[in-house]
């Protein structure tokens, strides 16, 4: 059964998409068979892998409002063990679609659970708000995966977020659990880079991933060519960064005693 994780934070621009695309790709790599789940109405995770958004006629919105089965929506990527479930602006309808369905939240789980015996990971790409969308993924994962970017008001929001995970756990799902926090855009040679990650690894301690992923130029132009950055610029560093935090999240899994329950 897949181990399933969603990256989340209510705040946008902070690396999730990136991460969830280059997370999935590096997992692939390392011979995990994986499904990306692109669970943003922008659908950049389905750009980001090279797929053009107006040649899909069947997306996760039809798998969330019951009118495709999870077989129909999957597609295959190019990259051997990595696969799609895409997503078009069009997934905006469901939580206005939803809103009385007295399961809303629990859609994705469903869903997902018609093809999870056919991975090793799932990584589900959550929209960057505390929405329906967010809560269907929280419900559908063992894991939430948390970026920090290394900015000014990095940690604003951070407790509200952990807050949320909390009582999704406690009423919707009681195997969540926090994968870890990893630490986005991150600059050596800035003080409130460093800054930001003693301030994190002070409060979350082992919650805190070893890897952190840079702020390069190459890293910000792949998407933009449909690749991961492993494949766009193989030797970089945020190419070496998300495969050494493939590595993190397999030894996490191995090992029970790094799993953090809340």
């Amino acid at each position: 059964m897949a181990h399933t994780i969603c990256i989340a934070n209510q705040k946008g621009g902070v690396g999730k998409t990136t991460t969830a695309v280059n997370l999935s790709a590096a997992l692939a790599v390392a011979g995990k068979k994986t499904l990306l789940v692109d669970c943003d109405p922008q659908a950049n995770a389905t750009t980001g892998l090279g797929i053009d958004k107006q040649t899909i006629e069947t997306s996760l919105y039809h798998g969330l409002i019951g009118q495709a089965p999870a077989a129909d929506i999957i597609r295959d990527t190019g990259i051997e063990k990595l696969s799609l479930m895409p997503s078009k602006t069009e997934l905006i309808g469901f939580e206005v679609e939803m809103m009385a369905d007295a399961g809303r939240d629990k859609m994705l789980r469903a869903l997902l659970g018609e093809c999870a015996s056919d991975y090793d990971y799932i990584i589900i790409d959550c929209p960057p708000s505390l929405s329906l969308l967010t809560l269907n993924a929280m419900t559908a994962a063992n894991a939430v995966l948390i970026t920090l970017q290394c900015e000014f008001y990095a940690l604003e929001g951070l407790g509200q977020l952990m807050q949320t995970v909390k009582r999704i756990k406690q009423g919707l799902n009681r195997e969540l659990t926090i994968e870890g926090i990893l630490l986005t855009m991150f600059d050596s040679r800035t003080n409130l880079s460093n800054q930001v990650a003693e301030n994190a690894e002070q409060y979350f301690k082992k919650l805190v991933f070893k890897t952190r992923i840079p702020r390069t130029v190459r890293l910000g132009e792949a998407p933009s060519y449909g690749k991961p950055i492993i494949f766009y610029d193989p030797s970089s560093v945020s190419a070496l960064s998300y495969l050494a935090l493939a590595k993190e999240v397999i030894r996490g899994r191995r090992r029970k005693d790094k799993v953090v329950i809340l």
